[in-house]
C-alpha cells in the first residue's frame, strides 16, 4: 500500500510563492506516475501538473504554465510543486496523487489515480 503525505500548504499574498511537497511511503516513486490536482469546494476538480515516473516528461495546466513547476527528489522519495506568482484564483485544496499506470501522467484528470494524499489548503489573498 502506498501512503502519500503532503506538506507546505498555507496562506500567502498574491504574487508570493509556496512549495508543496508529497512524500511517498511504501513504494519507490520511480514506479509511479504522479500529479497534483486541486479543487475549490463546490467546483469541479482541476488538473494542475503531472510527472511521468522517470520525471523526464511533465505536463502542466495552461492556467499555471510558467508559474508552477513539478519535480521529484528520488533520493528522498518526494515530489514537489513549486508555485510562484500565486494568484487568488489558485486558492484551493491541493491533492498529491499517484498511479500504478504508466500512462496516467499525460491523461491528467482522466488518469486512473490509485493513491491520494489527504489534501492541502492553499489560500492566496489579494
Amino acid at each position: 500500500q502506498v501512503h502519500l503525505e503532503e506538506s507546505g500548504g498555507g496562506v500567502v499574498q498574491a504574487g508570493g510563492s509556496l512549495r508543496l511537497s508529497c512524500a511517498a511511503a511504501g513504494r519507490d516513486l520511480r514506479r509511479l506516475d504522479m500529479a497534483w490536482l486541486r479543487q475549490v469546494p463546490g467546483k469541479e476538480r482541476e488538473f494542475v501538473a503531472s510527472s511521468s515516473r522517470s520525471a523526464i516528461a511533465t505536463d502542466v495546466a495552461a492556467s499555471v504554465k510558467g508559474r508552477f513547476t513539478i519535480s521529484r527528489e528520488f533520493g528522498r522519495n518526494v515530489m514537489h510543486l513549486q508555485m510562484n506568482s500565486l494568484r487568488p484564483e489558485d486558492t484551493a485544496v491541493y491533492y498529491c496523487v499517484a498511479s500504478e499506470s504508466d500512462s496516467a501522467w499525460h491523461l491528467g484528470l482522466g488518469g486512473q489515480w490509485d493513491y491520494w494524499g489527504q489534501g492541502l489548503q492553499v489560500a492566496v489573498s489579494s
